[in-house]
């Protein structure tokens, strides 16, 4: 894993809100895994150990409007979201970041209405950009869609890409590990959570 310098490196949790891994989940299975494997603790642990170590921690959330407008209808994952009995509607519970995780003051909140991937076509690029970010660690769910795309998408935009394998979580468990391996691994650091909180915690 390469030196992560709290000033240039962001802490990014992907779609840890209430509404998908948390008790009232629109997607049970995916959120009993991610509360069960321990994911959403270490996610929990690892927003921590960045608050005190004084990396910027931004949260990636999902949402859409009560009447859909702008909203993606090109694939099969769009229109069934549009079904599901607790709908990640904006201003809901549901599109909160979801216990154990704490937000604090300075973090930042990107919300997309839209789309697979937390960067394509968010503020979290450029809001990267101006912080001076060119590392982003990347944490939660799933594994299945939105993670690839937001590895992808920072590797495309020139970021280093850290990925805690712990830290992120798909359905089925097995799942995880041939993503990693098969394809993560090939364009970010994997590393664990453990590793970035001892490395966010050793004295500068």
């Amino acid at each position: 894993m390469p030196h992560l310098d709290p000033a240039t490196t962001a802490l990014l949790t992907v779609e840890c809100q209430s509404g998908v891994v948390g008790d009232e989940s629109a997607l049970p299975e995916l959120a009993k895994e991610a509360r069960d494997s321990g994911m959403l603790a270490r996610v929990a642990a690892l927003v921590d150990a960045a608050h005190g170590a004084g990396v910027q921690v931004l949260h990636a959330v999902a949402e859409r409007r009560p009447d859909g407008r702008g909203a993606n209808i090109n694939a099969r994952l769009f229109r069934a979201a549009g079904k599901l009995p607790v709908r990640q509607l904006t201003g809901s519970r549901a599109v909160e970041v979801a216990a154990p995780i704490e937000v604090a003051e300075g973090d930042l909140v990107v919300r997309r209405l839209h789309g697979l991937s937390p960067m394509a076509g968010t503020d979290l690029d450029p809001l990267l950009r101006n912080l001076g970010v060119r590392t982003l660690v990347v944490t939660g769910v799933s594994s299945n869609i939105a993670i690839p795309n937001t590895v992808f998408d920072a590797v495309n935009l020139g970021y280093q890409v850290v990925v805690p394998s712990d830290a992120i979580t798909g359905v089925p468990a097995a799942y995880t590990a041939e993503v990693i391996r098969n394809s993560l691994a090939l364009v970010a650091a994997i590393t664990t959570a453990e590793a970035l909180i001892a490395e966010w915690a050793s004295p500068r």
